[in-house]
């Protein structure tokens, strides 16, 4: 049985934006193992699903398409955020661990 995951991207560390995070993805896990190529070396499979990622605009969309398809399928719901606000005078307030220095 084919197996799927489904998640939400997160941002790339190039990435100041919120561009391509806010669809869900659905991809196919790898059915069978990799294979080196003898004569070049390089790394082949002969699974053509492992190419495939499908964008959805709501995970609620892409549980429907992995149920109606017969997919097994595990969600990966994304972490939540932790921001941690600090003004800049934060640096040299008198109780820091550490002295601060430049």
């Amino acid at each position: 049985m084919t197996t799927a995951r489904i998640y939400k991207p997160s941002r790339n560390a190039m990435q100041s934006g919120v561009a391509k995070t806010k669809r869900w993805v659905l991809e196919y896990d790898q059915a069978e193992a990799r294979r080196v190529e003898p004569l070049m070396g390089w790394t082949s499979s002969g699974d053509m699903r492992q190419q495939v990622r499908l964008f959805f605009a709501t995970k609620e969309d892409a549980v429907a398409y992995a149920t109606r398809e017969g997919l097994a399928f595990r969600v990966e719901e994304p972490k939540a955020k932790t921001t941690r606000t600090m003004a800049y005078s934060d640096n040299f307030r008198a109780s820091l661990p550490e002295p601060w220095t430049h």
